[in-house]
């Protein structure tokens, strides 16, 4: 097991402790328990082990038992040791850290089981005393994190490391890299005019009328919301709280009573009535109607127009693909000159896997520096947007080389510089810090670091 591994073990069990020690609390799954190791003045229990076993377990993983116990036990340690210099260094934490991201980890497990109430019953817990037995093991965790982030924080690398390190990767470990390319786009969409909102906005006032009156809002919902996730269900959306949905969706759905109808609200996806079911501490659900503003044939034909001039005069040479897209496009790249960012990493250099279907289509039937004419993409909330592209380059799948895929290997020395960095700090704290291994079966694992 090496340093890499270990690491990302450490992400992958910690990243979902929520999962791991609230699973704790089902009864089919509880252990007898008792303490295993001391780090300091913290205890690791059995049941700190063997839940973690469990989960890794239910994701289908089949290996040596007892080997992943010991990593798994490894990593705990290391969190320990996090802890303990953290306790020494007297790192303090807010409340309002941990509260929020408590319920960021809930909302994420809420989204994955269903709904608060699916959560509730699974663990046979309220939301409220799952919080309470999560808050100190959250709190521990961001200690534990920012410890590990000063330890590394002001690592950096040099070209020389970055040549050292790859010279002495085994041949047979040096990376594949996967086709990449770069492109640039200019986006022309078709604006929704006065009277095509004013249609959108006259109908669900109508509609929001006959709830007042007295009709069913699940009814109408399934008749008339133009949002098919919720139309089946009459509208309604499900627990959530705040910072899930549009701003001005939540700022009215917060403010509402239980039963009473919101007024019309716009966001990005058109118009909504909303009816709040019920409220249970910073969880809401509530019942929406959506009436999209929908754009008229005409409209879409004057901008599929208007994009074909554009086109053209990129194609006559009176005007660069760049140039075009600072003027005409309609999205956030224009002032990139119409250069596609990888939100994932913040570069321009996009895998297969990372463009969208329909785009990739397009540029895997180009070559370097081609224009193509105008084509539609469908984006969200079912809207029309015309899309010019330009390929700047696509490499072929190959391995890895300082001369054309330097930044992907500079950033695995960093990391590796980083993990080296951990494992002598690890190695160097645990000889100054109180370590007691208790238990005999775990004395024997085949430990990466020197526990003992």
């Amino acid at each position: 097991m090496n340093i890499k591994k270990t690491l990302v073990l450490f992400t992958v069990i910690y990243g979902s402790i929520f999962c791991q020690s609230v699973l704790a609390q089902d009864g089919k799954k509880t252990v007898i328990d008792k303490v295993v190791a001391i780090v300091g003045e913290n205890s690791i229990l059995y049941s700190d082990i063997e839940n973690q076993y469990l989960q890794y377990i239910m994701q289908g993983n089949i290996e040596n038992s007892q080997e992943v116990r010991c990593q798994i036990f490894e990593e705990i340690l290391f969190g320990k040791l996090l802890l303990n210099q953290a306790q020494l260094d007297s790192i303090e934490i807010s409340d309002d850290q941990v509260e929020s991201e408590m319920d960021r980890r809930l909302q994420y497990f809420i989204s994955q089981i269903g709904s608060k109430e699916k959560l509730e019953e699974y663990y046979n817990k309220s939301v409220i005393d799952i919080k309470n037995d999560l808050r100190s093991i959250i709190r521990e965790q961001i200690l534990t994190q920012q410890v590990k982030g000063n330890i590394v924080q002001k690592i950096t690398i040099t070209p020389s490391e970055v040549k050292e390190y790859f010279n002495k990767l085994p041949k047979d470990s040096i990376p594949i890299i996967e086709s990449e390319i770069r492109y640039e786009v200019i986006s022309i969409n078709p604006l929704v005019n006065a009277e095509e909102k004013a249609y959108a906005k006259s109908k669900i006032e109508g509609i929001r009328e006959r709830i007042v009156k007295g009709e069913d809002f699940s009814t109408l919902a399934h008749i008339y919301s133009e949002d098919p996730g919720s139309a089946a269900k009459g509208g309604e959306l499900g627990d959530f709280s705040r910072g899930v949905m549009y701003p001005e969706f939540e700022a009215a759905a917060f403010a509402l009573q239980p039963g009473e109808i919101s007024p019309i609200i716009e966001t990005d996806a058109g118009f909504h009535v909303l009816m709040l079911i019920k409220r249970k501490g910073e969880f809401i659900n509530v019942r929406h109607i959506l009436i999209q503003t929908k754009v008229s044939p005409l409209t879409i034909q004057n901008t599929q127009q208007r994009a074909d001039s554009v086109f053209q005069l990129i194609q006559a040479g009176n005007m660069t693909f760049e140039d075009a897209a600072k003027r005409y496009s309609d999205d956030d790249y224009k002032v990139n000159g119409g250069l596609a960012i990888n939100q994932n990493t913040g570069n321009s250099i996009f895998s297969p896997a990372e463009i969208d279907k329909d785009m990739f289509f397009q540029l895997d039937r180009m070559t370097p520096n081609q224009v193509s004419k105008p084509f539609v993409i469908r984006e969200d909330q079912n809207k029309t947007s015309f899309k010019i592209v330009k390929l700047i380059s696509r490499t072929s799948p190959h391995k890895a080389s300082l001369s054309t895929d330097y930044d992907v290997i500079q950033k695995a020395a960093l990391q590796n510089k980083k993990a080296e960095a951990v494992e002598k700090w690890i190695n160097e704290r645990a000889k100054d810090t109180y370590i007691l291994i208790i238990d005999e079966n775990f004395k024997k694992c085949n430990f990466m670091y020197k526990w003992m």
